[in-house]
């Protein structure tokens, strides 16, 4: 980075704390939007100049001065929550925009490849005001960059944890598969995509063993060295209306493409990798 940029996290979240670590002590003033006192405090500590409950105004101001900004609120019942404050702003100092996605988008494949030139199809409602959302920001500037992120996990957001806690389960549904992706993995495509404003988009992130929930679940208790829990049959197993959607779907997500596009390679090519890591860091 040759000249002083400033980056506009709206949402901060879990991979915008995992993108600001990676920007630490570089020439980029970091700010960031929350609605939590405790997580202002946190953001300070790290250097991060907060916006607590933001007014309309004050989000414009921040908008219209920042060079980049990473969006990661997801839309609710009545769409994305700041483009309507941010109509009719002009940014003339924005570089580049990344809005945080979902493949969710993409729909059901049953079970096949998407990659990012797959035609959108979402049938989730939660999935279709996503796709909503992206074409908000997409019309919101020219510096717009879709991301669409498969399965977010990393330090303490594991399959590990979950088993330590005893709150993982084996939900057997036969032919369905997810896709995953590392956190660590975003940020560094993030900082890519950052550097090579070139790449329009759509981005991908999601590694390269798309598997079923009880295969990652069977595989965290095997490094944990304690049994698994018990496998459940999807049609008869007891589970919020919620967590029955993420069933509905089965896709293989590639990323090949956006990784070749970026230049770079994944840290964590596989949930096996992925877990291996956040295990030998924990003990």
């Amino acid at each position: 980075m040759t000249h002083t940029r400033s980056l506009l996290f709206l949402g901060y979240g879990y991979v915008a704390k995992a993108t600001a670590a990676r920007l630490s002590g570089q020439n980029i003033k970091l700010s960031g939007t929350t609605r939590s006192a405790a997580k202002a405090s946190e953001m300070a500590l790290s250097g991060i100049s907060p916006l607590i409950n933001a007014t309309r105004e004050e989000l414009r101001g921040a908008v219209e001065t920042a060079t980049h900004i990473l969006v990661s609120v997801p839309p609710d019942e009545d769409g994305d929550p700041a483009l309507p404050l941010l109509r009719g702003l002009k940014t003339p100092a924005l570089e580049w925009l990344g809005y945080l996605s979902t493949t969710g988008v993409y729909g059901d494949a049953g079970g096949g490849w998407v990659d990012e030139d797959t035609r959108p199809e979402p049938a989730e409602k939660r999935s279709k005001r996503r796709l909503q959302a992206e074409q908000g920001w997409q019309a919101f500037s020219k510096a717009t960059r879709i991301v669409r992120l498969a399965g977010i996990y990393g330090p303490g957001r594991s399959a590990l944890e979950r088993v330590r806690s005893g709150t993982a389960r084996r939900i057997v549904k036969q032919g369905q598969v997810f896709s995953r992706v590392h956190v660590d993995d975003i940020a560094t495509a993030l900082l890519a995509s950052m550097e090579r404003q070139d790449v329009p988009g759509p981005f991908n992130l999601a590694d390269d063993l798309p598997s079923s929930q009880a295969e990652v679940i069977g595989y965290a208790a095997d490094l944990l060295a304690v049994a698994p829990p018990p496998e459940e049959d999807f049609e008869t197993a007891e589970m919020s209306p919620m967590m029955r959607s993420f069933f509905s779907s089965s896709r293989r997500v590639s990323s090949r493409k956006t990784r070749d596009a970026l230049g770079f390679e994944l840290a964590y090519p596989t949930y096996r990798e992925g877990l291996e890591a956040i295990y030998a860091a924990s003990v």
